[in-house]
């Protein structure tokens, strides 16, 4: 059980996307040279590492306390932890695959148990961001992430069921065996999806009701 992270499991709410990188730009005091660099690549997925790297950059020296204290606790999706935990329960393997920051994507990692969170890094050195930053999953391509995570677990992407919210979603929602649109923020991603829901606690019956392809 595979799930995305910004907009999905976290929501933080009033920022682009709900996303855990605008979060982060806004907790360094960083908003409007994040919302300008956000504008000079929107609609370029090809770019998305060069984003990365420069909004990375523009973290350099930055205290890491500082931001974790304006970002957390994560903003969790009503009914997350809840969900989360009954999909444990079943037995099933939960983690992460987002394109989103790992800082976020390992604490909601560590407080819900996941068994697993592939997010791109930013790099502390010190207890302060270095400007630095490793891409783990590219905007444009998180399926190749999703399917390497599967075949290290064994599963074929027909075992696998994913949820997320967005546009860069659709590959994943289209190639798993089961695609779960919560929340979805384009019609285009509804109907991408086997399932789409507005409530996340319905999410284990759904995919349990679910003849998977």
């Amino acid at each position: 059980m595979f799930f995305d992270l910004d907009g999905t499991l976290v929501r933080y709410c009033g920022m682009h996307y709900e996303s855990s990188w605008a979060a982060i730009g806004e907790a360094a005091g960083l908003s409007k040279e994040w919302d300008e660099l956000l504008e000079r690549y929107l609609g370029r997925p090809d770019s998305y590492p060069e984003w990365v790297r420069e909004n990375a950059a523009l973290l350099r020296g930055v205290a890491v306390e500082e931001v974790e204290h304006r970002i957390f606790p994560p903003p969790y999706a009503r009914g997350a932890p809840q969900t989360v935990r009954a999909l444990r329960d079943a037995g099933y393997t939960v983690g992460i695959v987002s394109s989103g920051v790992s800082l976020v994507a390992q604490r909601v990692c560590t407080e819900l148990a996941m068994d697993f969170a592939v997010a791109n890094e930013l790099l502390v050195v010190d207890g302060r961001f270095t400007g630095e930053a490793v891409i783990r999953v590219t905007l444009d391509d998180k399926l190749a992430m999703v399917r390497q995570r599967a075949q290290q677990l064994g599963l074929e992407l027909s075992e696998v069921a994913f949820v997320g919210d967005h546009m860069n979603d659709i590959p994943v929602l289209q190639a798993a065996g089961c695609g779960v649109a919560y929340a979805p923020k384009d019609p285009l991603v509804a109907q991408a999806a086997h399932l789409v829901t507005e409530c996340f606690a319905d999410i284990p019956e759904l995919i349990a009701q679910q003849e998977w392809s």
